[in-house]
Order: structure tokens, then sequence, then C-alpha cells
């Protein structure tokens, strides 16, 4: 299994620290009760929705579509790396709060002799986006609590 490239792997960093600094502020006891899992005053469920914008917040929207479900950044290059940029697809696939309910594709592409070149992104790069997102989604449901 290949192994993620330094670079991805400190993008999402970036995407997790980010998330986690957003949430620095709120009152973080553990609620009495869980809010429901299931939120729909949007197309798709709410907490996945709010986790992968959060995580995706260090790069450029292109589309977000709430509704539809589907979020697509530009091109991100990490000012370390001017060389290396990516390009992340988040798909929420349904209105539960689930593991099968998000899908997250990855381009990346590499400048050689000033021409960007597809290159490979590892499975466990992607797995890692997903898991950052879930975990995230999850602690916005576990500070919600339901009425």
């Amino acid at each position: 299994m290949a192994r993620p490239t330094p670079t991805i792997v400190t993008l999402i960093a970036a995407g997790v620290a980010a998330a986690a600094l957003s949430g620095c502020a709120r009152n973080r006891d553990v609620p009495t009760s869980l809010a429901p899992a299931r939120m729909t005053s949007i197309g798709v469920n709410s907490y996945l929705w709010r986790a992968a914008v959060d995580t995706l917040s260090f790069a450029p929207l292109v589309t977000a579509d709430s509704n539809g479900g589907v979020i697509v950044t530009d091109w991100y290059a990490n000012p370390r790396t001017p060389g290396e940029r990516v390009k992340l697809t988040v798909s929420i696939l349904d209105q539960e709060l689930r593991a099968d309910a998000l899908r997250v594709a990855a381009s990346r592409q590499v400048n050689q002799n000033g021409a960007w070149v597809e290159a490979p992104v590892a499975a466990a790069t992607v797995q890692k986006l997903e898991d950052i997102i879930l975990t995230r989604a999850r602690d916005l449901r576990r500070t919600t609590i339901g009425g």
C-alpha cells in the first residue's frame, strides 16, 4: 500500500488544526443527551456538511452545494511546497450521520518543467481525510443537545 505523501498529509493536518482551533472557544462539557443523527434543514446531513466545510477551510472553494451535498475545492498548493497541488471533492450522500454517507476524492498534480502533471494520491490519504471529517461531524453532534 502506498504511503501518503508528506505534502498531502501536511494539508490534511492543516485542515484538522483549523477545525480544532475553530472549536476551542466552545464549551466542551459532555452533553447529557445526544442530538438526533438526522438533521435535515439542508439536503444532506448538516453535521457532515459543517464538518466537511470546516475541514476544507484551508483551500478555496469552487462549489459548495448544501442541497446536493457536494463541495469542490480549487487547486491548493501549500506555500512550503509550491511544486505540488491538490484538489478535493467531498460528496455527502445521505441525511444520516454514517460513514458510508461520505465520499472524498482527491487529485494531485506536480509541476514538471513548468507543466502540471497528474500524480497518484495514496488511498490512505483519502481515508484519513474521511476520518477527520467523520470525527468532526460526530463531535459536532455530541455538542448539540437535542430538544
